[in-house]
């Protein structure tokens, strides 16, 4: 990709939309916005629009765009706005795009798209063995081998759901701040939720963390988290070697690379 040329990758999860801008081999800029199943490809268009005026840039500076989405009214819905604003035919990635890894899980077709791209990410940048947890609406736990092989892992609640699942069904409780209270013992409700999510997530992550890389086989697995609490987590717990926050737009743009569409016909 030429220095003038912008890659848009969008990566549509079930509670956020994460756009990312790539130029010059770097994160031109990034943006967030709530994930709406129901919205229509001109509503985002104007989303769309509106986040490129910030960054001083209209369509046409978008040369190519990377997809991964695990809402498929989403999938649809941002196909057909790039191709009928951007004249481009958008890379959307599942399990059958060629990735740089490969799938070695039992039914491929069922692997996350979103799983696949971080998996690569991993493997590109910082290779392997390694596991990646994804702190978002689920918390997931990705292996990848040391030659390049997406191993499958584990799917848990996120920590937001549990809590919202908890005050949902509990007459008496009410929500409270997903942070670590002063002690672990709460002395008050609010001070005991917060024990038992947080640090049950902490207990969560490393417990799971402990048996992965057990049953991986091997010696210095890395552990790098992305997501919107990796930083959270990363401060309490000695498990994780770092935090990757671009690491699904890292990805994207890797995969991008390597399968280069071709520009479509307006």
């Amino acid at each position: 990709m030429d220095s003038d040329s912008c890659l848009l990758c969008i990566d549509s999860g079930n509670t956020n939309v994460t756009l990312g801008l790539w130029q010059e081999d770097r994160w031109k800029a990034h943006w967030r916005a709530r994930t709406v199943r129901d919205k229509m490809p001109d509503e985002y268009a104007v989303l769309v629009r509106s986040f490129l005026d910030e960054a001083d840039l209209d369509y046409r500076a978008i040369s190519g765009v990377a997809i991964s989405s695990v809402v498929p009214s989403l999938t649809l819905a941002f196909t057909e706005l790039v191709r009928r604003t951007m004249t481009l035919e958008p890379l959307v990635v599942d399990h059958r795009t060629p990735t740089g890894i490969r799938i070695n899980i039992d039914e491929p077709q069922q692997a996350g798209p979103d799983r696949l791209v971080n998996a690569a990410a991993v493997h590109a940048l910082y290779g392997g063995p390694a596991i990646v947890i994804d702190f978002g609406t689920a918390t997931t736990f990705d292996v990848v081998s040391a030659d390049g092989a997406y191993c499958g892992g584990a799917i848990a609640p996120g920590i937001g759901l549990a809590h919202d699942a908890l005050v949902e069904h509990a007459a008496r409780l009410h929500a409270v701040d997903l942070c670590p209270p002063p002690h672990a013992i709460g002395r008050n409700t609010i001070h005991a939720m917060q024990s038992g999510i947080f640090w049950g997530y902490v207990a969560l992550v490393e417990g799971l963390v402990q048996r992965l890389s057990a049953e991986m086989s091997q010696e210095q697995v890395k552990i790098i988290a992305t997501g919107g609490l990796a930083t959270v987590f990363h401060e309490h717990t000695s498990v994780i070697d770092l935090i990757a926050p671009e690491l699904t737009l890292d990805g994207l743009r890797i995969i991008y690379e390597l399968n280069r569409p071709n520009r479509a016909e307006p």
